[in-house]
């Protein structure tokens, strides 16, 4: 029995365990299995948080000024919560704005955004790129980054409008890299008809883009500062994820001629020449001043200068070493009636026909100390901006009437634009080669035209964008879209007022300046709604009163029936009655004259 049991346990024994092994089994697979699940998903998690971890955002580009127009340069990049600005200019006013001064970018999203902006970057010294700083500086106060040169003229500005104390304005060399938070930005030694210009490659997390400014690139420039074109190709080679590119001549093709060309042509007017000779040319335009100097010092001519913006130009040039001349050649304009007609040089603005220029008040006898006369050898080195031509060939009449010598850019090559033409853009672009191309500083015509250039060095069309003011762009390792827009426009500044004047003050102004204003003064009892006197009719600039009495009276007498139609109607309201008075008298002035005079009813109490 005891030996039955035994083996009785020892058979239930191996039963137990032979039941309970693969038992055993099943759970270690199931718990592998969960463990290798767990892995699988941590894995993932883990691939998914490193994924939105180094996934970086894209750089947001928004021009505020610039395109689709000439001048008001502004361009916004902007990576997360950090904001870079390139330049800051101004525009000039165009014919139908009448009485503005000038035309600045609105910054309405920039003040919005005033605590993300790190610095404001500027190119070069031209008003259409740094006009706009005081302005923008009064209601947005950041860094300025700058060039010797540029820093120099900028501080002229802040000093005129007292903001030099208050403004952080920091000299950057050409070649140097600054940080401005996550973005840095780098200077590149460039060419153009300033001194200190430069291109920016632009180095975000995304990748670098390229804003070439305004450029042209000259081989033998007047200060032998010759575009740092290695560094973009190395730039190139490293990969560009954008360019931005100066269009303002890409309708023309070939190169630019260089501007030491320009110096001898100077240099065949000047020889054998007995004339007094008086020089128009951009103010900001060192380097032509300088060939200018160069060749009154070669023929031994003193130089006086004229207008105040080219003195402000020509102090600061001196003083940072721009402009190199010899002691004594220079004098005061007050000076010249001192030295005989070829013994002199006077440089002076106006080279647009500008209408308080100084050599358009010496073409009109105007000017307080020069007076042109048949023995001036009157060179205007520049070509007209477009929209001024009238303006310069008004000019060159005048001059001519007096019988001055006139040279202008028609009769020599006395003029050589400062901007890259069509096979220097290609250059640009062929060293650059970016995946992105954007056309800027240009009307939409010259946008168009440089794209047409891109596609033929390689740019896939796709990739090629002409933009907006106010168009924001992103743009991101593997992406290029348009998302939106910000408030963008033109800001005019009239006298010491800025952005006061807008469509509707423009558009009186333009009505006034074409048709002239009627004014009816009359006196009315405020009980009785009863006229106690007038109606007194004043015109400006429709008629004048003594040769058209006629008209006059019958303007009264139309107001006066008017009146009564309003008596008659017991309408007392003065608003209505006004109405009335102007609806009634511009239908009888437009039936009588076919002009459309602005009418101000004036309506006193008693």
């Amino acid at each position: 029995m005891e030996e039955i049991n035994k083996n009785n346990e020892s058979l239930d024994m191996n039963n137990n365990q032979s039941n309970t092994k693969p038992k055993r089994r099943t759970t270690y697979r199931k718990n592998y299995n969960k463990k290798e699940n767990s892995k699988k998903e941590n894995k993932r998690k883990n691939q998914r948080e490193t994924e939105v971890k180094f996934k970086k955002s894209p750089i947001k580009i928004i021009p505020l000024g610039g395109l689709l127009e000439i001048g008001k340069n502004m361009t916004v990049f902007e990576y997360e919560n950090e904001i870079v600005i390139v330049d800051c200019g101004l525009a000039f006013p165009e014919d139908d704005m009448l009485g503005v001064d000038l035309v600045i970018p609105d910054i309405t999203y920039l003040e919005r955004n005033k605590e993300k902006i790190k610095g404001l970057v500027i190119t070069h010294g031209h008003e259409d790129h740094i006009g706009a700083i005081p302005y923008f500086l009064k209601q947005i106060n950041v860094p300025i980054y700058a060039t010797k040169l540029t820093a120099g003229l900028i501080r002229n500005k802040l000093e005129e409008h007292k903001l030099l104390r208050s403004t952080k304005l920091k000299i950057v060399n050409q070649g140097e890299k600054i940080n401005l938070g996550k973005i840095k930005v780098e200077f590149i030694r460039s060419c153009h008809s300033i001194p200190d210009s430069v291109a920016l490659a632009i180095h975000t997390p995304v990748g670098i883009i390229i804003h070439t400014g305004d450029f042209k690139i000259d081989y033998t420039p007047i200060d032998n500062e010759r575009m740092d074109l290695g560094r973009l190709a190395e730039l190139g080679n490293k990969g560009v994820l954008a360019l931005l590119s100066d269009s303002t001549n890409s309708e023309r093709k070939g190169f630019t001629m260089s501007e030491s060309t320009v110096g001898e042509v100077f240099d065949k007017l000047f020889l054998n020449c007995t004339k007094r000779i008086v020089v128009a040319t951009f103010a900001s335009n060192i380097h032509r001043i300088q060939q200018i100097v160069n060749s009154a010092v070669k023929y031994n001519r003193k130089v006086s200068v004229c207008g105040r913006s080219m003195i402000n130009v020509i102090q600061t040039a001196m003083e940072l070493g721009y402009i190199n001349v010899p002691e004594n050649t220079f004098i005061d304009i007050d000076m010249i009636k001192n030295y005989t007609d070829e013994q002199l040089v006077i440089l002076t603005t106006g080279s647009q026909g500008e209408t308080m220029s100084a050599l358009t008040r010496m073409a009109t006898g105007e000017h307080k100390k020069v007076e042109i006369t048949p023995n001036d050898l009157v060179i205007i080195s520049a070509t007209p901006i477009p929209g001024n031509e009238k303006l310069v060939s008004k000019v060159i009449d005048d001059l001519m009437q007096i019988g001055a010598e006139v040279v202008y850019s028609s009769l020599a090559d006395i003029h050589v634009s400062g901007h890259a033409c069509q096979e220097e853009q290609k250059l640009m672009l062929s060293l650059v080669r970016p995946k992105y191309f954007l056309p800027v500083h240009g009307e939409y015509r010259q946008l168009m035209v440089h794209a047409k250039t891109a596609v033929k060095v390689g740019v896939p069309p796709e990739n090629i964008f002409i933009m907006n003011n106010g168009r924001v762009m992103e743009i991101s390792e593997n992406d290029a879209k348009m998302v939106g827009t910000v408030q963008s426009g033109r800001v005019l500044v009239d006298g010491l007022g800025i952005g006061d004047v807008g469509n509707i003050v423009l558009r009186d102004r333009q009505h006034l300046s074409q048709d002239g204003l009627i004014i009816i003064v009359l006196t009315m009892d405020s009980s009785t709604g009863e006229v106690v006197a007038g109606p007194d009719i004043i015109s400006r600039g429709f008629v004048y009163v003594r040769e058209s009495e006629n008209l006059m009276d019958e303007v009264k007498r139309t107001v006066q029936k008017e009146l009564y139609k309003c008596e008659e109607k017991g309408i007392k309201d003065w608003s209505s009655i006004k109405s009335n008075l102007k609806d009634g008298l511009r239908d009888y002035v437009f039936a009588k004259t076919k002009r459309n005079p602005m009418i101000l009813p004036i309506i006193m109490e008693v």
